[in-house]
């Protein structure tokens, strides 16, 4: 694990985990946990899912596969079940802020709530727990549920830990030793310069993918769909810039400073140097991502809310408030919520139709 001056870990041995959420990324954060032998309960969202889990326990696939590992699971805690030392919130953003209060009463005093969510959630969830009760793990992987309990791993990676203060603690190490589990950790004395990265990526590849219906390998073998995210991560990081915010390179090497287009590039004709490397490394990012599906269109799938107003209508709030104009996310978003809505099918033509609706936002609109 790699810890930027941070202390030992604490000598603890076996802290009490509960992760709220038995979809993609907190099944398999789960099944990594049971499997390492972790004092660990997972709570799921409703008595089938529960069901299934405590029969059958939990199958991991793909990528670091683990096969089948014995679990259990609930659908509710009783009022004795805490305290828990980390409660791991791994549901859709939109559920976040709804999932904490419910948990809350069961953290320990000295707990901390964990956010796996895409967007800004710890914000919104230190204002429910106070921010010292509060950290972030930026996950750096993909996962989709194929069915309760079933799950696979589309990608390998870690995540990124921190808090917003950007204090690492013991608390900070202890939960990372047990993450290792699932995939490498770093943990970052810059959470929300990380998160802001993220958010700017997920941006693109989850809004797009949404819209898109397809997953991200074949999406960005199209150059309007590299366009589309090129123009939708340029927007995320001028407001970025406006909120004072020191980005972090994506899994330590993607660097959105680099990405984001110039007012140049936004004028270059096809050809340009920078414009073919930035296209270019769109393309490496899908073909190492390919089989990566956006959770966002699984979550409209299966008749939930879907999490844009946390990704591409973050970046169109925040903008507006420092008189950022953001018309590709603001576009984007409403196309998502077409799509929730049951008024526009997901489809690689749809992604062509948004694209041709702003081509004549990408030179006339101002990047500061």
């Amino acid at each position: 694990m790699t810890q930027p001056d941070a202390t030992s870990s604490s000598t603890e041995t076996s802290p009490r985990l509960l992760v709220v959420g038995s979809g993609g990324i907190g099944g398999v954060v789960a099944a990594h946990l049971f499997h390492l032998g972790a004092n660990v309960t997972l709570l799921a969202r409703d008595d089938r899912a529960a069901d299934v889990i405590n029969d059958r326990g939990l199958v991991v696939r793909g990528e670091n596969a683990l096969g089948h590992v014995t679990a259990s699971a609930t659908s509710s805690l009783p009022a004795h079940a805490g305290p828990f030392d980390f409660i791991i919130l791994a549901t859709q953003p939109p559920e976040v802020e709804a999932a904490a209060r419910s948990v809350l009463p069961h953290l320990a005093e000295h707990g901390a709530l964990i956010c796996l969510q895409n967007g800004l959630c710890e914000v919104r969830l230190a204002e429910l727990a106070g921010a010292s009760r509060v950290m972030g793990a930026i996950v750096a992987w993909g996962a989709s549920m194929l069915e309760p309990g079933v799950y696979d791993r589309t990608s390998a990676g870690g995540f990124v830990l921190g808090r917003l203060d950007g204090s690492i603690d013991e608390r900070l190490v202890q939960l990372g030793n047990l993450l290792e589990a699932v995939g490498p950790v770093t943990l970052s004395t810059n959470l929300l310069g990380a998160r802001w990265s993220k958010l700017a990526l997920n941006c693109a590849v989850s809004s797009l993918g949404t819209i898109g219906g397809e997953r991200l390998g074949p999406l960005l073998k199209h150059r309007f769909v590299r366009r589309l995210a090129l123009e939708t991560m340029t927007e995320a990081v001028a407001v970025a810039h406006a909120e004072s915010i020191v980005l972090e390179k994506v899994s330590g090497t993607l660097d959105l400073e680099w990405v984001a287009l110039t007012a140049e590039e936004r004028l270059a004709k096809l050809g340009s140097p920078a414009l073919v490397a930035k296209h270019a490394l769109l393309l490496a990012v899908g073909t190492r991502y390919r089989r990566l599906r956006s959770s966002m269109l699984s979550a409209i799938e299966r008749g939930r809310t879907p999490a844009v107003d946390f990704l591409n209508g973050e970046v169109v709030t925040r903008g507006a408030q420092h008189g950022i104009a953001t018309p590709i996310n603001s576009a984007i978003r409403e196309a998502v919520w077409e799509i929730a809505q049951g008024r526009l099918k997901p489809s690689s033509g749809e992604l062509e139709a948004l694209y041709m609706r702003t081509r004549k936002h990408f030179e006339a609109t101002p990047i500061t």
